[in-house]
């Protein structure tokens, strides 16, 4: 079972919000909170919204041209999960290669971010597990 399937957005989001405040305040993290607060640190252009309070509300839409930084650095931690993980089996050397070619393993996931929404989109419009081949042949692609 995934570790934020069970979480409402609000406990998501608080989770996030409190991982950056314990980190901001060089307090221990838990492992996870030590990984969130690593992606919100390469992302210092969401640090705004996250230290506001319209954090927890705020809306994300495709029709009000806001890019959802949670989902956007959730998707980094699934990366991560994966490479780590070798699942599927091959997306470590994909982000490996990528990492080479593209000069850091941020920038690598950002190529492969978008291939992991679609992916997922798909899989919950289909109302099933995400294909992981047809994920792979997408990253093998880039």
């Amino acid at each position: 079972m995934p570790i934020f399937a069970q979480q409402s957005r609000e406990q998501l989001r608080r989770m996030y919000l409190e991982a950056w405040r314990k980190f901001s305040a060089q307090q221990p993290l838990e492992p996870l909170e030590g990984q969130i607060a690593a992606v919100i640190a390469e992302h210092r252009e969401y640090l705004p919204l996250l230290e506001s309070p319209e954090a927890l509300e705020a809306e994300f839409t495709p029709e009000g041209g806001r890019q959802n930084p949670f989902l956007h650095m959730s998707l980094h931690l699934a990366i991560r999960e994966q490479v780590a993980t070798d699942r599927p089996a091959g997306i470590a050397r994909i982000h490996r290669d990528l990492t080479a070619r593209l000069g850091s393993a941020h920038a690598a996931e950002h190529a492969m971010l978008e291939r992991l929404a679609e992916a997922l989109w798909e899989a919950q419009r289909a109302g099933r597990m995400p294909d992981e081949q047809r994920y792979l042949q997408r990253l093998q692609s880039l």
